[in-house]
């Protein structure tokens, strides 16, 4: 692709600035829609939703890594060129940068092996050369792709530049795959095949992949293995035992920490910390009034052998409680750590409150404590993710007139709302059977540039409008006309009967 003469972008600016649909808002673009009592109508809309309430509009990419990712995704069938040559007659002015590089990758999803010209493409230019950021973004490619052939040929190629972003990359991905063995072997020969340093920080780096994914068995085997080249630090045992944790065998990790402690090693906060959250989380799912004693048995392990408690700890007691519905329990835990032990809570601790005293309908607690925990400088941690998991709370629980506050008080601190923050209340409102409050968050959101697109939302039986049944008459037939008649005559003869004298009032 040339570059753009100027004479070319002042006739694109000028076309841009005359365009009537470049200067109207997005309200006179659209007509006004008009609201149904049962469901919105349908409206094309040119505009994409977004992928979540964090980017109500996604940011464009570089348009030169749109044409390059068009070449990427073009049907080679359709041109005899080889995809490196293409790049060269259309990109050939194009200086490689690695922002350019993960741009591409990222939108470039289905090119497949064709990057593999793209990147004899970057190789064809003599002012650029491979660095660990640009061939970690191509070795994540690959292994996105599950295609560890092509990222094992492109990790040999360039085994003089591959670093720490690179090795974290290739674990990551052959980890998420579900290919524990492969990273055995990879790690064993990673020295010689590929170049990284095969030392403590490289071990540290694949047991923690390992045991965040469930895997614990294989890393526990290669920390063992090497144990007597690499020997393991309270870190990496730390991990171990977090690992076990996770994987939900809380006797692995309690048989490992013996070991540790056998073996002179000193276990950390983390450590305890997972192995409090997996009795609690298992209490949970098999007897959640075993919970309380449960976890002090491990808070009494950690006074026995010293281990401090810290914030986490803490959290993780308020966490597990609050998912049983012991919000006044978690309440109480939660002064006792700034009074008794004085730990300070941190953002973390205000938000599980705040989503627990919501979901018990708290709501008064809980904007208490949205004031308390700005007043402790974590308001910066109140954003979009955070406020629409409030409104979906409240939303959940029926008190929709309180989202609505919430929802201005979202606005207030600066968080602009997205897509399904908007969805939401309208789809609530419209439940409500309240159109004209879901019209009204609609044309706000069009005046905050907020696509919103309407669909059909069904309202609930209990806020239907209960239409009174009209009982139509009757028309009499003969024979019930001649039944009628005859019980009247029949009360007309029984009131000139004589009453008994048992009956008659005595004078």
């Amino acid at each position: 692709m040339p570059p753009l003469t100027s004479l070319r972008l002042r006739r694109l600016l000028h076309h841009c600035i005359s365009s009537p649909s470049a200067v109207l808002p997005h309200s006179l673009l659209y007509r006004k829609p008009h609201f149904t009592p049962t469901h919105f109508p349908t409206f094309s809309f040119l505009l994409s939703k977004a992928f979540s309430t964090e980017n109500p509009i996604p940011q464009t990419p570089d348009p030169i890594a749109q044409s390059l990712s068009v070449e990427l995704l073009k049907d080679p069938d359709l041109d005899p060129l080889p995809i490196t040559q293409r790049l060269q007659l259309h990109f050939s002015h194009i200086k490689p940068t690695p922002c350019l590089i993960s741009q591409t990758l990222k939108i470039s999803p289905e090119a497949g092996r064709t990057v593999l010209g793209f990147n004899d493409w970057l190789l064809s230019d003599p002012d650029f050369s491979h660095t660990d950021e640009t061939l970690s973004c191509l070795a994540d490619y690959f292994g996105r792709r599950k295609d560890f052939k092509a990222a094992h040929d492109l990790l040999v190629n360039n085994k003089s530049v591959a670093g720490p972003k690179t090795l974290e990359s290739s674990i990551d991905r052959l980890v998420r795959a579900g290919r524990p063995t492969q990273v055995l072997g990879f790690f064993d020969r990673m020295e010689k095949d590929y170049g990284f340093k095969r030392d403590k920080e490289s071990l540290r780096l694949i047991v923690e992949k390992l045991c965040e994914n469930g895997y614990a068995s294989y890393a526990e085997k290669m920390v063992k293995d090497t144990a007597n080249e690499i020997f393991p630090d309270e870190m990496i045992c730390d991990l171990l035992i977090k690992g076990w944790c996770v994987d939900g065998k809380i006797e692995e990790a309690r048989r490992l920490a013996g070991e540790m402690y056998r073996g002179g090693f000193e276990i950390g906060t983390m450590a305890y910390n997972a192995m409090l959250d997996c009795v609690c989380k298992l209490c949970r799912k098999k007897d959640p009034f075993r919970l309380h004693s449960e976890a002090e048995k491990v808070l009494l392990d950690m006074d026995l052998y010293g281990v401090p408690r810290n914030v986490e700890t803490f959290n993780v007691l308020m966490n597990n409680l609050c998912k049983i519905r012991k919000t006044e329990d978690a309440m109480k835990l939660f002064y006792r750590m700034m009074g008794e032990w004085g730990c300070y809570p941190n953002a973390e601790s205000y938000l599980i409150l705040i989503r627990s005293l919501y979901q018990a309908a708290r709501v008064g607690e809980g904007d208490e404590m949205i004031d308390m925990m700005k007043s402790d400088g974590f308001g910066d941690k109140l954003d979009r993710k955070e406020y629409y998991s409030f409104l979906k709370i409240l939303c959940g629980i029926e008190r929709v007139e309180h989202a609505m506050t919430v929802f201005e008080k979202m606005k207030a601190d600066g968080c602009k709302p997205g897509i399904k923050t908007y969805d939401l209340l309208m789809g609530k409102w419209c439940a409500h059977n309240r159109l004209d409050r879901a019209h009204a968050l609609y044309n706000e959101a069009l005046k905050n540039g907020v696509p919103v697109e309407p669909k059909q939302y069904k309202v609930d039986r209990r806020y239907m409008k209960k239409t009174k049944a009209v009982k139509k008459e009757k028309r009499e037939t003969l024979p019930e006309k001649m039944a009628r008649k005859r019980r009247r005559l029949k009360q007309i003869r029984l009131s000139f009967v004589k009453k008994p004298k048992s009956t008659r009032r005595v004078a």
